[in-house]
């Protein structure tokens, strides 16, 4: 199956491969779009209602019950396509509000957060999308489905989510009128305990970063 018949007509648009297939190539073009740079002031509110659709399609795997592929073994794709370029794009985009804190699973009792970013998360789930969707184009649609499933449960679900809570704090702190926390001098190959974040972090108005990422404050 080629880009060209990706959504050739002879596809039932009910079925459900079809359907995630969309929304997985939806998010991959729309953040590769968001990551060119043309319109940095609307980037962060683009990629909230970005990340909140896929999502939905997380939820509707998450759902489903298990897939199994039909080969033992995973073919061979060949090479993965860089994502460098798309991280480093959204890391110069995103640079006031790029690092952010995260608990990495909410059921282990007093563990530490830990710093993450929001361009590493969407260049990892990007890498993960794309290798199911390059099955799903070779015609494999259920090593499609399954290797979408079981990367969301193992990877791309939670760091999606993460990157989902970051966006929408983001945005909430803006709308609000909140202060937001500066993670300045913050970074992901650090390992910090909460106390240690309570002392990196400072205080930054809003409004110092609604205007360039496209935010306005409520008047």
């Amino acid at each position: 199956m080629s880009d060209a018949t990706l959504h050739a007509t002879s596809q039932d648009p009910d079925d459900f491969v079809v359907q995630i297939a969309d929304q997985v190539e939806s998010f991959i073009v729309a953040v590769t779009e968001v990551a060119k740079g043309d319109e940095p002031d609307s980037a962060v509110p683009f990629l909230l209602l970005e990340v909140s659709q896929l999502l939905l399609a997380g939820g509707r795997l998450g759902a489903h019950e298990d897939i199994v592929p039909d080969e033992r073994y995973e073919p061979d794709l060949g090479p993965e396509p860089d994502v460098d370029d798309l991280r480093e794009r959204l890391a110069v985009m995103l640079e006031p509000i790029d690092v952010y804190s995260e608990v990495f699973d909410p059921y282990e009792p007093r563990k530490a957060p830990v710093a993450c970013r929001i361009s590493d998360d969407l260049a990892d789930v990007i890498t993960d999308l794309r290798h199911g969707m390059a099955h799903y184009r070779a015609g494999r649609t259920t090593e499609a489905l399954w290797w979408w499933q079981f990367s969301y449960f193992s990877n791309w679900g939670s760091t999606t989510s993460a990157a989902l809570r970051a966006l929408q704090s983001l945005v909430a702190h803006v709308r609000l009128n909140q202060p937001l926390d500066d993670l300045n001098g913050l970074d992901t190959d650090q390992d910090l305990g909460e106390e240690v974040l309570a002392e990196e972090a400072g205080r930054v108005m809003a409004e110092e970063i609604g205007g360039p990422l496209g935010i306005r404050s409520s008047t």
